[in-house]
């Protein structure tokens, strides 16, 4: 059973150290990128790609600060919903495995900011998705309602083209502000 967040760097042990299957439910904004608040110094670069993409599954690799790797399976029940199983991997493995990957490499630097009871992952991408800033709010329940500073934009939740998977097989759907 998951316990409560005290702050982002709890939560980046518990990413760190956790592996095995949970439920992922979360809210997705745009942020305009003229509208970020100034960001902690602290972040994550994240380099990603999809090696299995089936009708609401996915397989996907992930190197964090090209120190360590983990495959995640996602398996989606709702909009805002999905199983997630996540194993961590040999860096070396999972560089083989990015040159195996359908589509394109996703890459991005996680910012993660306290708001009130839950943490906001701020995602700054790089590469073919330069200047798109999205921002996931983690819920407890589907029915949670978050407070949302002012410079979170239109939620795209539920949205597939602007999920991971949709970027790095069809690119950014729309320019970003």
């Amino acid at each position: 059973m998951p316990h409560e967040i005290e702050s982002s760097s709890e939560f980046r042990a518990q990413q760190t150290a956790w592996v095995g299957m949970a439920t992922e439910i979360e809210r997705k904004f745009l942020v305009d990128k003229r509208a970020i608040p100034p960001l902690p110094d602290s972040g994550e670069d994240i380099v990603q790609a999809y090696v299995m993409i089936d009708d609401g599954r996915s397989a996907r690799v992930r190197i964090l600060d090209d120190t360590r790797a983990t495959l995640t399976l996602k398996f989606a029940k709702s909009a805002r919903s999905r199983h997630e199983f996540e194993y961590t991997l040999p860096l070396g493995d999972a560089r083989d495995m990015l040159q195996m990957r359908i589509g394109n490499i996703v890459e991005k630097r996680r910012y993660r900011i306290a708001n009130r009871e839950h943490v906001i992952e701020l995602d700054v991408f790089a590469g073919a998705c330069a200047g798109l800033v999205v921002a996931e709010i983690e819920l407890r329940a589907e029915d949670d309602e978050p407070h949302l500073p002012d410079w979170i934009g239109r939620e795209v939740t539920g949205e597939s083209r602007w999920s991971n998977q949709s970027l790095a097989l069809n690119g950014l759907p729309e320019k970003p502000r």
